[in-house]
């Protein structure tokens, strides 16, 4: 099978029903009609095999977590998705592969009305990356920059679990239902638009880890933030890993969780349908401090970063 073909077979039926895409998937560029008044939000995020997933993953969740990650950036934002373009690099065609990893990609496409309009496929080491372009009204984008002192730090779901999955992966353990959590992610693109509606003062998606992403918030916004550990929502299964182990940087610098970490000005609470913790407060200065149960400082684990 040739590279067009493989597109036509797995890839070309995703292109959805939005009516804005006047030409998708098929030639060389896609035609699309941006709604009048939208700004764009656009989004690329690439995975690499043994990097970012490991090869054994389950071709329909990876193909999942492809879509989830760039959703999750646009959740952040508060826009809402639209179009995708997807490139993929794979060593052979294995139709099998194919048809799982292009079926979980668009059950969750179908779910957020996302179309696929392009990209490229070519052969080599297994490497994935997708970009997505969603829209968000003027002045109501989320931002890093915009927190201020005062305002408290709220995060959505509960941190840990991807992390907690991976390290049972890598000693060959079974994570249980943890690892839906490190596969499967949940983009809060619902919590996402109604923050961007209700006064958030900034927002940011927790792919590195909340101390580094966290800190992201910080120093684009020119303050400090304090949080308590106590107050990091955890699920039963990292609770109960913390208190044996005593080891908390799953929770607060593991990664891979694609919750939201906003925050919103003192006395204002998150608006309806916006589950989430507060976990602290932000303050004048700059960093990230981290405080005990005895409102003690404690070590920060270092978040993921490339090339570091």
């Amino acid at each position: 099978m040739a590279e067009f073909q493989l597109i036509e077979r797995y890839f070309s039926g995703l292109s959805g029903t939005r009516q804005d895409v006047a030409l998708g998937v098929g030639d060389d560029c896609a035609l699309l009609e941006a709604p009048p008044g939208m700004r764009l939000a656009m989004t690329m995020d690439t995975l690499i095999a043994g990097r970012h997933f490991l090869p054994d993953v389950a071709p329909r969740a990876l193909g999942h977590k492809v879509l989830a990650v760039n959703l999750s950036d646009l959740a952040a934002m508060g826009a809402r998705p639209a179009w995708a373009l997807l490139s993929i690099s794979l060593p052979a065609i294995d139709h099998e592969w194919l048809s799982a990893f292009s079926a979980g990609f668009s059950a969750l496409a179908a779910e957020h009305d996302v179309a696929l309009v392009g990209g490229d496929t070519c052969q080599g080491h297994m490497s994935i990356t997708l970009q997505l372009t969603g829209f968000v009204e003027p002045g109501r984008a989320l931002r890093r920059s915009t927190a201020r002192p005062g305002d408290k730090i709220y995060v959505t779901g509960t941190l840990g679990d991807a992390a907690l999955a991976l390290k049972r992966l890598l000693a060959d353990e079974d994570p249980g239902d943890l690892r839906q959590r490190l596969e499967q992610p949940c983009p809060r693109i619902a919590e996402g638009r109604a923050l961007s509606g209700a006064g958030a003062t900034s927002c940011i998606d927790l792919s590195d880890g909340l101390v580094a992403d966290l800190g992201h918030i910080c120093q684009q916004s020119g303050c400090a933030a304090r949080i308590l550990l106590e107050r990091i929502p955890m699920s039963a299964q990292v609770r109960e890993y913390v208190s044996v182990t005593g080891d908390f940087a799953l929770a607060v610098a593991g990664g891979d969780d694609y919750e939201l970490c906003f925050t919103l000005p003192a006395g204002e609470a998150p608006p309806d349908g916006v589950e989430a913790a507060c976990i602290g407060e932000m303050l004048p200065g700059q960093g990230v401090e981290l405080l005990d149960a005895r409102s003690r400082a404690l070590p920060l684990p270092r978040g993921w970063e490339h090339f570091a």
